[in-house]
């Protein structure tokens, strides 16, 4: 596989998905519920993903199994996004993002079986340094914890690794433009049902909300969502979830950035550990060997 290439195509789309929290936070202020916010994300995200297709994509008509393929993993997308953003709401970010992010353990778990991918030494070390990195950004804040918000959390982990290890394997059978549309549909009329069966769905009015709404969509939603599915061509799910432990210092550094928040030595040691850990594996080899300095790919 061609690390070189799919790393930072995977590194991109984990730059995309960490803006999701500075949006979710300026939603929140500019008053849109999550029931609108995700349902509107999603309808858009769609439209857009449509209208790319139409524009770039040569790739023949999915068949009726291609097709199944891109619903059955808009299930677990949509399962990830509803079941995190339904945690927050009983734990603390910090511990949600912590167990959120065990989820490359799951890949880990799967890939080797499911995809025979190897679990070598050197992944196994990006792995405790990113997942350590992740822990020193967020900060272990235990206060108020929920069992139901940990439940909650921990099956949106299964999700993504489910999501992950599932595009993965679907790349290698159908085109990854398409993957990434009919995935994102699916869950754009999950998120439309949830909205309508709790009765919390409104049509955005200012232009501010609209403004985050378009923010979320193409740049927290289709750029890494396309970006992410198309690196899966090049680099292992094992290795790609290592990668997107990079999103939560993204979004720490958006943060201080964006919305003034505090810069610790604990985000300053975490994203260098997880940093780190994605260049490990950048640098391995198929054979789990550290890449020899070279000019070529």
């Amino acid at each position: 596989m061609t690390a070189k290439k799919g790393v930072p195509m995977v590194f991109l789309a984990a730059v995309g998905f960490g803006t999701i929290g500075i949006f979710g936070k300026l939603a929140t202020a500019a008053g849109l519920n999550n029931a609108t916010l995700l349902t509107v994300r999603f309808a858009a995200a769609t439209a857009l993903l449509v209208g790319y297709l139409v524009v770039r994509d040569h790739a023949p008509r999915p068949n009726r199994r291609q097709f199944a393929t891109m619903a059955g993993l808009g299930i677990p997308y949509a399962v990830l996004t509803g079941a995190f953003f339904w945690g927050l709401v009983y734990i603390p970010a910090g511990l949600a993002t912590i167990t959120l992010y065990t989820y490359p353990v799951y890949v880990y778990a799967v890939s080797t079986v499911a995809l025979d991918e190897s679990l070598t030494p050197l992944k196994g070390v990006a792995l405790v340094l990113a997942l350590s990195g992740v822990v020193l950004i967020v900060g272990l804040d235990t206060a108020g914890v929920d069992p139901v918000g940990l439940a909650l959390v921990s099956i949106a982990a299964i999700g993504y690794a489910a999501y992950t290890t599932g595009s993965r394997l679907a790349v290698d059978d159908m085109n990854a433009d398409q993957l990434a549309t009919g995935a994102i549909a699916t869950t754009g009329v999950c998120m439309f049902t949830y909205g309508v069966a709790t009765g919390r769905l409104f049509v955005p009015t200012t232009v501010e909300q609209w403004a985050i709404i378009a923010g979320l969509a193409i740049v927290g939603t289709v750029a890494p969502i396309l970006l992410f599915v198309n690196g899966l061509r090049y680099v292992e799910a094992s290795r790609a979830s290592v990668v997107t432990t990079a999103e939560p210092v993204v979004t720490v550094v958006l943060g201080v950035i964006v919305l003034g928040e505090r810069l610790s030595p604990g985000i300053l040691v975490g994203g260098t550990l997880v940093l780190v850990g994605v260049l490990l594996i950048e640098r391995e080899t198929p054979d789990g060997r550290p890449a020899a300095p070279s000019g070529e790919d």
